[in-house]
C-alpha cells in the first residue's frame, strides 16, 4: 500500500465516522473563513469540508529539499500532495494527534515554510531531521517523520528525545482511529 492509498484510507473513515456521529461531513472552527475548494457548507462560525484533490503547482516538497540542499524521504511528499483537507484528530494507541494537512494553496506555501524552519531549527541545534506530520495538545512534543530512517516518531521539540512510533508513514496510516469533537 502507497502513502497516499493509507491517507485516502484514513481520510474516508474520518469523512464517514462524521456523517455517522453527525449526519454531516467534518467541521472545523479554526478553518472558518479561509477559503478552500474543501468547503462543502458554511455554519455559523465554522466550516463542513470534505477532502478533494491536491492539484498545486508544485506536486512535491523539492523546495523545501532545495532550501536546505537534503533529500527528504520519499514518503512526505504524497502526505501532503495528495489531497486538500482540513486536519484530522485521530487516536494512536495511546496518543491523541491532529495529522497536519494542506487546506488551500496558500496553507501548502506555509506549510513548506514551516518545515524549513522546523529543519533550520534541528540542524542548529545539531539533531538529526525530522519532517513533522502530526501535532499533540502539548506544544512540547509532536509526531514527525525521520528523515534519515523513514520511522514515524514521537518527539520533543527541540532535543534529542524522540521514541519510535511505527516503522514507516503507511504503518502509522493504518493504525489510526478517527476522533470526531463536536463543533460548539
Amino acid at each position: 500500500m502507497t502513502v497516499s492509498e493509507a491517507l485516502s484510507d484514513f481520510t474516508q473513515q474520518y469523512v464517514t465516522q462524521w456523517k455517522t456521529e453527525t449526519g454531516l461531513p467534518p467541521a472545523s472552527i479554526d478553518l472558518y473563513g479561509v477559503p478552500s475548494p474543501c468547503i462543502v457548507r458554511t455554519g455559523e462560525n465554522w466550516v463542513y469540508w470534505e477532502p478533494q484533490p491536491f492539484n498545486g503547482k508544485d506536486k512535491d516538497l523539492s523546495r523545501v529539499a532545495a532550501a536546505l540542499d537534503i533529500e527528504l524521504q520519499p514518503s512526505i511528499h504524497p502526505f501532503y500532495t495528495t489531497q486538500l483537507a482540513g486536519d484530522m484528530k485521530a487516536q494512536f494507541g495511546s496518543l491523541v494527534v491532529s495529522l497536519v494537512q494542506v487546506w488551500n494553496d496558500e496553507d501548502f506555501i506555509r506549510l513548506q515554510e514551516n518545515l524549513i524552519g522546523h529543519l533550520v531549527t534541528q540542524k542548529r541545534l545539531k539533531l538529526s531531521p525530522t519532517l513533522f506530520i502530526a501535532t499533540l495538545d502539548s506544544d512540547l512534543e509532536m509526531v514527525s517523520l525521520c528523515n534519515l530512517t523513514g520511522n514515524v516518531v514521537l518527539e520533543k521539540f527541540g532535543s534529542q528525545e524522540r521514541t519510535v512510533l511505527s516503522a514507516n508513514l503507511v504503518e502509522f496510516l493504518q493504525q489510526l482511529s478517527p476522533i470526531v469533537e463536536m463543533v460548539k
